[in-house]
């Protein structure tokens, strides 16, 4: 069986210990321009949101796919899988049944087909295959499902462990360009820089000759026209107490409210923008918000665990033909 890439979670964390410290640090865009002089924002610990299926949508304009299949309430947060409510057009989203808004107008008329044939396979009971759910490496931006990051920072690089049902590692260049020609990957070319307290990062060259191309739990596609931009910062409670409301009334809080006890420290919010003309009729935001988390993660390897309970088959994890050594 051909191991998943960069599933180095305890070297990562280990390297932290030789990161330097951070300091006032002039940075460059990729373009070459350099930003004033600034204290860069120290984002090294661990951090996490417990939404699900993830993004909070934003205040107005244009944004993510959301579920047309709603529960009540949020429930217990030890109920599990399941909050044993029939669906309905109120509530949050049904985490056991995942039907997309294919009428989204965000949606080009063939992605939208494609999330709808999904939704019906959801309506019909089927659990459709999912980077999650197969064991596969996590494309961008379907890998914010993975709920607790740790983020490391060194003068050139940032890196990100994330982890839950799997451990995965993705890498930011700092200050460079994206190379050209580029060559597609899992996570797709990231690179970085500072904007005063913000960190940017943009990402291009997602792989897309791979099983389980979507971006989100409802099968939406992406193409190799796909954009993401991320924006991170440190923010107080205060800040992002409309986004969390946003969260509250969209997602299913697995872990209940991680954030009220945290509400005199600093949240860490990302504000993504995604674009991709071969799928959107527009660029669309969503932040997410994470809670200070754990000191500790552990390590998780999905392939360990093949076996679908729900389909009762084993996944369908990434295997070599021939052995790569």
């Amino acid at each position: 069986m051909d191991m998943q890439p960069n599933f180095l979670l305890f070297a990562a964390i280990a390297m932290a210990a030789a990161i330097p410290a951070l300091g006032q640090t002039p940075s460059a865009t990729p373009a070459g321009k350099t930003h004033s002089a600034a204290p860069i924002p120290d984002f090294t610990r661990a951090w996490t949101h417990p939404g699900f299926p993830w993004f909070e949508p934003p205040a107005s304009g244009p944004g993510p796919i959301t579920n047309l299949s709603r529960w009540a309430g949020q429930g217990r947060a030890d109920v599990g899988g399941s909050l044993a409510l029939p669906p309905s057009k109120i509530g949050i989203s049904n985490y056991d049944q995942l039907v997309g808004d294919y009428k989204s107008p965000v949606l080009q008329p063939w992605a939208a087909a494609v999330v709808k044939r999904f939704g019906e396979m959801s309506l019909a009971g089927i659990t459709f295959p999912n980077p999650s759910n197969q064991c596969q490496p996590s494309p961008m931006p379907f890998i914010y499902k993975l709920g607790t990051i740790r983020m490391l920072q060194q003068p050139d690089r940032i890196t990100i462990v994330y982890s839950g049902y799997n451990t995965e590692v993705r890498r930011v260049r700092l200050n460079e360009p994206h190379p050209s020609p580029l060559t597609p990957s899992w996570y797709g070319d990231s690179v970085g820089h500072y904007e005063g307290d913000t960190l940017v990062i943009d990402t291009v060259g997602v792989k897309t000759d791979r099983k389980y191309a979507m971006i989100d739990l409802f099968g939406t596609p992406y193409t190799d026209k796909l954009h993401i931009v991320e924006r991170y910062r440190l923010r107080d409670y205060a800040d992002v107490e409309d986004a969390l409301e946003r969260n509250t009334k969209e997602n299913w809080l697995v872990g209940g409210d991680v954030w009220t006890q945290h509400r005199n420290g600093k949240f860490l919010q990302l504000h993504v923008t995604i674009e991709d003309e071969g799928v959107f009729t527009t660029p669309w935001t969503a932040t997410l918000t994470y809670a200070p988390g754990p000191e500790r993660l552990s390590e998780g390897v999905c392939a360990e665990n093949r076996h679908e309970y729900y389909n009762n088959k084993e996944s369908d994890v990434p295997t070599a033909e021939k052995p790569d050594f």
